[in-house]
C-alpha cells in the first residue's frame, strides 16, 4: 500500500485503496506522505480519529523517519472557544440551568490557561452540552475581521499554523464545508497543497451530500433572536422595539414545531407542505423574521454584533423561502426532521458526483482515497460513481488477520422473514444460547432503535451478564464500561457499527440483526430511489445493495481487531441464504468458516479451532 501511495504522490494520480483491518493503512500513507517533500492535506472521518492521527500516529512516524516536516491540526470553527461569545454569554447571564452555570465557570477557568482553545481539551464539559453553542462561533455569527478579540482568536491562530504546515490534518466535515464554500478562511489553504489523502473515505459521499445541500434549523433561528437581544443590550439599549421583535421570533418557531407534529419524524416536505397549520405557521415565521430584519437594518450601524445579526437575518430569510416555497429543482429533495423540541428543514442534492468531480479537476495533484470498506466484492464501482471518480487506480488488500482459524460465522437456523412482527423475538431466542456460550462479551448491532428497545426489554431479565444499552449513557462511557466489565453485552445501532475499537477477549461475539438496507421511508433514500427509477436504472442494484454491503462490512469489522483476537460473527438475517443477492454480501466479507449448528459455536468458545 505504501508503494502504491508513493507512486500516486509522485505521479499526481488518483488512487482508491481498500485496506482490511490490521493492514496498517495509517502508516502506509503517512510514510510516503512525509518522505514525498510535497505539501499534503490529510482528512479523516471524525474529530476523534483526527486527534488520534495527529497526536499519536504522526509523531511516531515523524520520529522514526527523522523527517523535519512541519505539521498542523485544523478543525472546524465550532471546535474552538470564541472569546467574544464567551464574554457576551457571561454578560448576558441568562442560562437555562445551574449545570450550565457551573460549566460556564469551568470554561472560564480553562480559557485562562489554554493555548489552542480546542474544546476537546476540557473533558468535564460534555461535547453535547448546550453551553458550547453559546461560547463557540459559526460561520453565521463570527464577526471575522471586525471582531474586537481577533488578536487572541484561537481559530485564526490555528489557521495561521495550518498555512505554514507541510502536512495538515483536517476532517471530512471541514473539507466538505470548504467544497460547498460555506467555510471562509480555509479555501486559501488548498491552492498550496500538492496531495490529498482522504482516510475513512467511505464516509465522504454522505458528508459531502450534507454540505452541498442547504438547511435551516429552529436552533439557528433561536440563536439569531438570542444574539440580537445580547447585542441590543450592549450597543442599542434605547432601541427596545428591537428586543421585542427578537423575542417575538421564538413563539413563531415553536408554532412551526407544533404544526409539524409532536412525534420525532423524518419525511418529505411535500407530505406536510399543504397542511393548513403548517402553511399558517410558515407565514407567521416569515412575518416575525421580516419584522426582526426591518429593525436590524435600522440597528446595524450601532455595532458590529448587530451588523452581523442583520446579515444572518437576511440569509435565514432566503433559506426559509428556498426550503418552503415552490419546488423548482428535481435534482434536489426537500425534507424535514423533528426531534424533541427542535426541527430542521433541508434541501439535499440527489447526486454529488458532478460537484465532487469539479473539485478534483480544479485542484490538480494526487488524490488518495482509503478505508477498510470501499469495495463491493472486488469492485470500487459504487464508491467511484458516487464521487464521480473516473481515471483512478484501485487496490484491494485483505486483512492480514487469520479469520480462517480465529473466526466463525454462524447463521441461526429457522428464523422467520425479517418483515415478520415476531422476527426480533425469534432472533433473541436464537442468540441467547450464543450469549451463554460466549459468556457475554458481545455486541448486538441493530438496524433500528425500535428493535434495540425491544431487545433491551426482552434481555433484561434473561441475561446473566451486564447489559449496556445505547442511549442510557454517552457512547464513550458505554465503551469504557464494556471494556472494564469484561463480560458485558452491549446493544447498539448505527453509531456502534463503525469507529469502535475493542481489542482482546472483552469483545468475542458480534451479532447483527438484519442486513443494513437503508430505510426506504427515509426521505433522501426515497427520493434517490424515485430518481434512479425515472432514469431507467435499478435502484436496488446500483444504490441500495452496494450501500448495505459496505455498511455490513463496517459492522463485521468490529469483531477481529488484533492478530490474537478470536470471535464468532452471528448474521441473523435469513435473506443471506435465501435470496440471490445474499452471495454479494458473503463474497464481500473476510473468508471464514460458516455454520448453522449451535454445537460448533459452543465448541469454538470452549477453545476449539474454527
Amino acid at each position: 500500500m505504501a508503494e502504491a501511495v508513493a507512486a500516486a504522490l509522485e505521479e499526481g494520480d488518483t488512487l482508491v485503496v481498500e485496506a482490511g483491518t490490521g493492514t496498517g493503512k495509517t502508516y502506509a500513507y503517512l510514510i510516503p506522505a512525509l518522505l514525498s517533500g510535497a505539501r499534503v492535506i490529510i482528512s479523516t472521518g471524525t474529530r476523534h480519529l483526527q486527534d488520534q492521527l495527529y497526536h499519536q500516529d504522526l509523531p511516531v512516524v515523524r520520529q522514526a523517519l527523522n523527517a523535519p516536516v512541519r505539521t498542523a491540526l485544523l478543525k472546524g470553527r465550532g471546535n474552538y472557544l470564541c472569546r467574544y461569545r464567551l464574554q457576551a454569554t457571561e454578560q448576558d447571564g441568562r442560562l437555562s440551568s445551574r449545570e450550565q452555570v457551573a460549566e460556564l465557570r469551568r470554561i472560564r477557568v480553562w480559557a485562562g490557561r489554554t493555548r489552542r482553545g480546542d474544546i476537546a481539551e476540557i473533558p468535564d464539559v460534555p461535547e453535547t452540552s448546550l453551553i458550547w453553542p453559546r461560547v463557540t462561533s459559526t460561520v453565521d455569527n463570527c464577526l471575522g475581521q471586525d471582531c474586537p478579540q481577533l488578536a487572541d482568536c484561537f481559530l485564526a491562530k490555528a489557521r495561521r499554523e495550518a498555512l505554514a504546515a507541510d502536512v495538515l490534518v483536517i476532517n471530512h466535515h471541514l473539507f466538505c464545508a470548504d467544497m460547498a464554500i460555506k467555510e471562509t478562511g480555509f479555501a486559501e489553504l488548498l491552492p498550496g497543497a500538492e496531495a490529498f489523502i482522504l482516510d475513512e473515505a467511505h464516509q465522504l459521499p454522505d458528508i459531502a451530500t450534507h454540505f452541498l445541500g442547504r438547511s435551516l434549523s429552529g436552533r439557528q433561528l433561536s440563536e439569531l433572536g438570542r444574539d440580537t437581544v445580547v447585542e441590543q443590550a450592549r450597543d442599542a439599549a434605547d432601541f427596545a422595539d428591537l428586543r421585542r421583535r427578537a423575542e417575538a421570533l421564538e413563539p413563531a418557531i415553536l408554532t412551526l414545531r407544533q404544526a409539524l407534529g409532536t412525534a420525532d419524524r423524518r419525511a418529505l416536505w411535500r407530505e406536510v407542505a399543504g397542511l393548513p397549520a403548517v402553511v399558517e405557521a410558515i407565514a407567521q415565521l416569515h412575518e416575525a423574521l421580516d419584522r426582526l430584519r426591518e429593525a436590524l437594518k435600522e440597528g446595524a450601524p450601532r455595532g458590529k454584533g448587530l451588523e452581523n445579526c442583520q446579515r444572518r437575518g437576511e440569509d435565514l430569510a432566503l433559506r426559509l423561502a428556498a426550503l418552503t416555497g415552490e419546488e423548482s429543482n428535481l435534482d434536489n429533495v426537500r425534507w424535514f426532521e423533528t426531534r424533541g423540541r427542535g426541527f430542521t428543514l433541508s434541501l439535499t442534492p440527489l447526486d454529488i458526483a458532478p460537484k465532487f468531480q469539479e473539485r478534483l479537476t480544479a485542484q490538480p495533484g494526487a488524490w488518495v482515497f482509503t478505508s477498510a470498506t470501499l469495495a463491493v466484492g472486488q469492485s470500487f464501482e459504487h464508491f467511484a460513481a458516487r464521487l464521480g471518480l473516473r481515471d483512478y487506480a484501485g487496490l484491494r488488500l485483505d486483512s492480514p488477520f487469520d479469520f480462517a482459524h480465529n473466526a466463525l460465522l454462524y447463521h441461526p437456523p429457522d428464523l422467520p422473514d425479517p418483515t415478520s412482527p415476531r422476527y426480533t423475538a425469534a432472533l433473541l431466542e436464537a442468540v441467547l444460547p450464543v450469549l451463554t456460550a460466549s459468556r457475554g462479551r458481545a455486541f448486538l448491532l441493530f438496524t433500528s432503535f425500535r428493535a434495540l428497545r425491544e431487545a433491551a426489554a426482552w434481555l433484561v431479565d434473561r441475561l446473566d451478564y451486564p447489559l449496556l444499552v445505547q442511549g442510557e449513557a454517552p457512547k464513550g462511557v458505554l465503551l469504557r464500561q464494556f471494556r472494564a466489565a469484561g463480560n458485558a453485552v452491549l446493544l447498539g445501532t448505527a453509531s456502534f457499527w463503525e469507529g469502535v475499537d475493542v481489542r482482546g477477549e472483552a469483545l468475542s461475539c458480534v451479532i447483527i440483526d438484519r442486513l443494513p438496507f437503508a430505510a426506504p421511508g427515509d426521505p433522501v433514500v426515497q427520493a434517490r430511489i424515485e430518481s434512479l427509477r425515472q432514469r431507467g436504472e435499478d435502484p436496488f442494484r446500483y444504490y441500495q445493495l452496494p450501500h448495505a454491503v459496505i455498511t455490513l462490512k463496517q459492522g463485521v469489522g468490529r469483531l477481529i481487531r488484533d492478530v490474537s483476537d478470536r470471535g464468532v460473527l452471528v448474521l441473523c438475517d435469513p435473506r443471506l441464504l435465501t435470496k440471490s443477492y445474499g452471495r454479494v454480501f458473503l463474497d464481500s466479507l473476510p473468508p471464514m468458516p460458516r455454520t448453522r449448528k449451535l454445537e460448533r459455536v459452543r465448541a469454538f468458545f470452549a477453545g476449539g479451532d474454527a
